[in-house]
């Protein structure tokens, strides 16, 4: 889709829409750009997948197109607001957009937890397009966490942009996963995570304590691997610079030269017809009841239906019929895949023109995409805090001892799933201690992290001192911090070795260490 932006010369067009529209965008022009991407669905499947199944999926069919359908118009200044500001120039991520009030838009400003849903088969918005205002604005991890964010991300291997929000398929697995382990994703260290999922099987270990017939994994990851995706290189962030530029200047030369002659030119009334005699709403309306030539096909289907007869799944013609369908539907994939490999090579080789570059200004050492410097506000209050908590290191009691052991041993391990967050669940019902509320625990594990980032030794030699007299209550700390571990994975390795050293600074060098079955 961006490639097709640029090679159009950019958003002088999403005006020339609107001039045409009397102001306003139509969104069926929207829809249109969106199925013209995957034509085999648009002029074959899509129809066929109701002449095949022609009994049962009516209903579905007319339900999806009433929806799809229902095109939202957008005045002239909103679309050309999203275009340039949003999509052709970045600005949210680069954090160059004001509020009517002044303030700047900045993302990192976020406090709640922010999860990503992309996929490999969405040609519109691809994962490494999805991800990238990550690496536009953050150099590494560590950046990510002194401003305590948590970024959850998942990539599907097939699902297209719109079945990432409304396949049936998505919702039952990934949307339930999530909404159903929020609590997961509100309590893990502020950090940049992938979400994964396993399906249950006989081997899963302690299944029990895991809903659904999936087990969501949150594991820990870097930018690097966002970049090891592609297309987030130097050279791809100038040809998208140059095609920024490019963009700026036809939407110029439009505004000066052509816009005030089609605003001129064009009615109310010549805009309502062209709204009208949009493609999409003359097919639409082609079979409509309006249509005095459908009468005649309603009777029709009203006198077959009486005397319909299912073929069998046998039926040499159902065979042949399938046949012919995927030959239309590969020609028509091949003819799309021609076209997409056509459109970048031609983006790459017109944008990455180190002739076409300077003329348009972007020099070949020039820093396209800078990452918005952090305020001083935010440099003092980050000192301040860093100060506060490594003041804060040798406080605590037996709670914190046990949330600063869990995360240590537990950081061997670079993944969090649900069955470990059920365990600690369950080891808070079990506490006779004051219950602490989700957002209680959540502070306390944001300090231990930190403390344990910016202190490491010093969070873990301050252990034995925090620590109550009693055997018994570091025994049941220390059982709390083996439950947690070995409801995910066996414990052994990096984790076994932390754990025992964990077990040494609780005082309990000589107790049986528990694994996982």
């Amino acid at each position: 889709m961006r490639y097709s932006g640029g090679l159009l010369g950019g958003s002088w067009l999403t005006a020339a829409t609107s001039d045409l529209g009397g102001g306003k965008f139509d969104g069926a022009w929207l829809v249109q750009n969106f199925e013209n991407m995957n034509p085999s669905n648009t002029l074959w499947t899509k129809q066929y997948n109701v002449y095949s199944k022609v009994d049962s999926e009516a209903d579905r069919y007319l339900e999806f197109e009433r929806w799809w359908g229902g095109h939202v118009n957008l005045n002239a200044e909103e679309i050309q607001f999203i275009v340039d500001e949003l999509f052709v120039g970045n600005n949210l991520a680069a954090g160059r957009i004001k509020m009517s009030d002044g303030k700047v838009v900045d993302l990192r400003k976020i406090s709640s937890p922010i999860v990503v849903f992309c996929s490999k088969g969405d040609n519109i918005t691809p994962p490494q397009q999805a991800l990238d205002w990550i690496l536009d604005l953050y150099s590494d991890v560590d950046e990510i966490r002194t401003y305590g964010q948590t970024i959850v991300y998942t990539v599907h291997e097939t699902v297209g942009h719109l079945g990432i929000f409304v396949s049936g398929g998505v919702a039952k697995k990934e949307h339930s996963e999530f909404s159903s382990n929020i609590d997961l994703i509100d309590v893990l260290p502020p950090g940049l995570y992938e979400a994964t999922f396993e399906a249950k099987s006989a081997d899963t270990a302690h299944p029990e304590l895991a809903g659904g017939k999936w087990i969501m994994r949150c594991e820990r990851r870097t930018l690097d691997d966002i970049r090891a995706m592609g297309g987030n290189t130097d050279e791809d962030e100038r040809r998208f610079a140059t095609a920024a530029r490019v963009s700026e200047i036809n939407l110029a030369n439009y505004r000066n030269y052509v816009q005030p002659w089609i605003r001129a030119a064009v009615t109310p009334q010549l805009a309502e017809w062209m709204r009208q005699w949009h493609p999409l709403r003359v097919s639409y309306e082609a079979f409509g009841n309006e249509n005095v030539g459908m009468k005649a096909v309603a009777t029709a289907a009203e006198k077959i239906r009486e005397h319909r007869k299912v073929p069998t799944k046998d039926n040499p013609f159902l065979t042949f019929q399938e046949t012919v369908s995927k030959n239309i539907v590969d020609v028509l994939d091949k003819w799309r895949d021609t076209q997409e490999a056509l459109s970048e090579a031609l983006f790459l080789g017109i944008y990455g023109s180190p002739m076409v570059q300077a003329a348009v200004g972007i020099t070949p050492d020039a820093e396209v995409s800078p990452k918005p410097q952090m305020s001083p506000e935010h440099s003092k209050r980050l000192e301040a805090r860093i100060a506060e908590l490594k003041s804060q290191v040798g406080r605590g009691g037996l709670r914190e001892c046990v949330i600063r052991g869990l995360l240590y041993v537990g950081m061997s391990r670079g993944m969090v799933d649900e069955r470990s967050l059920e365990a600690l669940r369950r080891v808070r019902t079990d506490d006779k201690g004051s219950r602490l509320t989700i957002a209680q625990f959540k502070t306390i594990v944001r300090e231990q992290f930190f403390m344990l980032l910016l202190e490491p030794e010093a969070s873990l030699a301050a252990i034995p001192k925090l620590l109550p007299p009693g055997e018994d209550e570091r025994r049941a700390g220390l059982a709390s911090i083996r439950d947690v571990l070995s409801a995910s994975a066996e414990i052994s390795g990096e984790t076994g070795r932390r754990l025992d050293r964990v077990t040494e600074l609780f005082g309990l060098a000589g107790e049986p260490q528990a694994k996982a079955s």
